[in-house]
Order: C-alpha cells, then sequence, then structure tokens
C-alpha cells in the first residue's frame, strides 16, 4: 500500500481524474494521427522526427530511449525518414561504429511546419479560456505534472 495513501480521497474522485485522464490521453492520440495526416507521416515517423527539434545530432540509441522502443524499431523508423530525405545518418568523428542522426533541410523545414501547427493548435486552445483561467489551468498543469512524474515511484 502506498505510504502516502489518503482514505479522504473519495473513489469517486479518482475514478472521475482517471476517467479525464484517458479521455485527455485519447484527445492526445487522435490529435497525433491528425497531424500525421496533414503532414503526411506514420505517426510513430513523426513522433521520432518530433525528438530532433532543438537537437543537432541525435543517435538510434538515444531516439530509442525517448520513444521507449526497441532499436531495431528505430532503425526501421530511420531508415524510412532517410527514404524520404528528412534525415541523414553520418559517422560520429569521435567513434565511426556510431552514427550520428541529423535533419536534412527538408527535414527541418517540415519539422518547423510541424511545430507551427503545433503551436497554432495549442494556443487555439488557451485562447478560450480567460486570462485568469489560463494562469490557473497552467498553474495546475504543472502541478499535476510534478505529482505525476513523482507518483511512479510512491506506488508500490
Amino acid at each position: 500500500m502506498n505510504k502516502n495513501y489518503d482514505p479522504l480521497i473519495p473513489d469517486r474522485d479518482v475514478a472521475e481524474f482517471l476517467q479525464f485522464m484517458e479521455g485527455i490521453f485519447q484527445c492526445c492520440r487522435e490529435r497525433m494521427q491528425d497531424q500525421s495526416e496533414r503532414f503526411d507521416l506514420p505517426d510513430a515517423e513523426l513522433r521520432c522526427l518530433l525528438q530532433f527539434d532543438g537537437e543537432r545530432y541525435l543517435t538510434a540509441k538515444t531516439l530509442a530511449y525517448r520513444l521507449n522502443v526497441a532499436k531495431s524499431r528505430v532503425t526501421k523508423l530511420v531508415s524510412s525518414l532517410i527514404r524520404r530525405g528528412l534525415l541523414v545518418s553520418l559517422p560520429d568523428p569521435a567513434d565511426s561504429r556510431v552514427k550520428l542522426l541529423s535533419l536534412t533541410p527538408k527535414g527541418g523545414r517540415l519539422l518547423r511546419d510541424i511545430s507551427i501547427f503545433r503551436f497554432k493548435m495549442h494556443r487555439a486552445v488557451l485562447e478560450q479560456f480567460s486570462a485568469g483561467q489560463r494562469v490557473a489551468l497552467l498553474d495546475s498543469l504543472s502541478l499535476l505534472s510534478r505529482h505525476m512524474k513523482s507518483a511512479k515511484d510512491m506506488v508500490e
């Protein structure tokens, strides 16, 4: 049992929270599917491409860790993105056994377009809230994020 278990939290509150979280997660999956269709990229390739935001180079090992998939799956994703002209594989000057993956100019443009679209989409959501509601929402989401990260260590 969780040492921080609070018996004063009604089960219905936990069930409602679970339902909200599942609904939000489903909405996010649907948004990713919409983005995949809009940018003509399978979901996994889109998620892989998004990992390069703000990165000059990544390795297959890093991508596998970030995407939580096997390195063999990353190899297939990367191969497809290379065939599409979105990524390039370069030898690591420090270790010739390692391949560095980088966006091509075409991949950079596509990632920028995706990022702009995602920014506009999130702006459209926030525009539905008043300024005070936005502050409260962002504070609550920050708090939720922190507690979700720490909860995995507390549940036995």
